[in-house]
C-alpha cells in the first residue's frame, strides 16, 4: 500500500497522449481520427479534456495544421517515450524468461549513421532483451540482403521491398541545401527548380534510387540536365559548399551542426520542405520484435528539422 500510494496519480490518460501524437504526426483532426479510427468529434473532444487537464493549450491552428505550442511540444517528447516504456515492461512481464533475440540491422542511406550508432545505445537500454547489431556491409543492397537472410531489419528510404518481406512508414528527414553565405542565392528566402540548373549540386555517393527520387520529387515528370558533383566525404561536401563553388544536398541530420558558424545557410525550395520518407523492413517471423524497434526508433531518432 505504501508503495502505491508513493507514485503520484497522473491526469493524463494512456488515450490522451495517443490522441495528442497522433494529431501532431497529422496536423489535423480528420486525419488523426482515421489514423486511431475513431470520429473526428471524439478526437476534438479528447484534445480539448486533455488540455483541461492540464490548465493550457497543446496546438495552435496554422495555415498548415494543427501545430504544438511549446507546452504540447513537451508532451510529446514525453509521451513517446513514456508509451515506448509501457510497451516494453508489457513485453518483459509477458515473457520474463524469453533469451535474448539478436536483430541485425542495416540503413539504406549512409545519412542514418550520423545518429544510428548512439541511438542504438539507448535502444539496448530501452529493449534488454533485443541485441541489435549494425551490418554496414549490405548497405548497398539492403533488400537484397533482406531476401537473402542476411539481416533481419532494414531502414530504407527509395527501394521498393518485394514480396514476402514487410514494412511500416517510419519518420522523415528533410532534405536542405546549403551554400555558404556568400552565395548569390544565399540571400533568397527560398529558391526554385530553375536555380538548380544553373549551380553545381554537391552530393555523396547517392544510389540511383535516390537520384531518381530526387528529380521527381523536386522536378516532376521534367528531366533536366543537372551538373551532380559527387564528393565521397561529407567534410569535403561542406568545405567545397563553403567555398561557393556548389550547393550542397544533404540531409538535414548532416547539415545542422554545420550552421553554427554562420558561414554556412541552408534554403528550402519555394514550394516547402523536401521531406524524404523512411521505413522499417523486416522479414516474416520478425513481427513482434519490429514493432518493437519500431517504437522505440521514433523516439531515439534525431528531429533536427532546420528553418528555411
Amino acid at each position: 500500500m505504501e508503495r502505491i500510494a508513493a507514485v503520484p496519480g497522473p491526469s493524463l490518460e494512456i488515450r490522451d497522449l495517443r490522441v495528442v501524437m497522433a494529431l501532431a504526426s497529422t496536423g489535423s483532426t480528420a486525419r488523426a481520427a482515421s489514423l486511431l479510427h475513431i470520429t473526428q468529434s471524439a478526437v476534438s473532444r479528447a484534445l480539448l479534456s486533455a488540455e483541461e487537464k492540464l490548465g493550457t493549450r497543446l496546438f495552435e491552428r496554422t495555415r498548415r495544421g494543427l501545430t504544438p505550442t511549446a507546452p504540447g511540444e513537451r508532451l510529446l517528447e514525453g509521451a513517446a517515450r513514456l508509451l515506448v516504456e509501457l510497451g516494453d515492461l508489457e513485453h518483459r512481464v509477458r515473457a520474463p524468461q524469453a533469451a535474448p533475440l539478436c536483430i541485425r540491422l542495416v540503413c539504406e542511406c549512409y545519412t542514418a549513421y550520423h545518429w544510428l550508432p548512439s541511438a542504438l545505445i539507448a535502444l539496448r537500454q530501452s529493449l534488454p532483451d533485443l541485441r541489435l547489431a549494425l551490418e554496414v556491409e549490405h548497405t548497398d543492397d539492403p533488400v537484397a540482403a533482406l531476401e537473402a537472410g542476411k539481416i533481419d531489419m532494414a531502414l530504407l528510404t527509395t527501394k521498393a521491398v518485394p514480396r514476402g518481406l514487410e514494412e511500416r512508414p517510419l519518420f522523415s528527414d528533410e532534405i536542405v541545401f546549403m551554400m555558404g553565405a556568400s552565395h548569390p542565392l544565399a540571400g533568397r528566402k527560398a529558391i526554385t527548380p530553375r536555380d538548380l540548373r544553373t549551380t553545381p549540386l554537391l552530393t555523396g555517393n547517392t544510389p540511383p534510387e535516390e537520384k531518381q527520387w530526387f528529380l521527381t520529387r523536386v522536378f516532376g515528370r521534367a528531366r533536366p540536365q543537372l551538373r551532380f558533383e559527387r564528393i565521397p566525404l561529407t567534410e569535403a561536401i561542406v568545405d567545397v559548399a563553403r567555398a561557393g563553388l556548389g550547393i550542397a544536398v544533404l540531409s538535414e541530420w548532416i547539415a545542422s551542426p554545420h550552421l553554427v558558424k554562420g558561414d554556412l545557410v541552408t534554403k528550402r525550395l519555394a514550394s516547402g520542405p523536401l521531406l524524404r520518407p523512411w521505413r522499417l523492413a523486416w522479414r516474416r517471423g520478425f513481427d513482434a520484435a519490429a514493432q518493437r524497434v519500431f517504437s522505440a526508433l521514433t523516439v531515439t531518432a534525431p528531429q533536427a528539422r532546420l528553418a528555411g
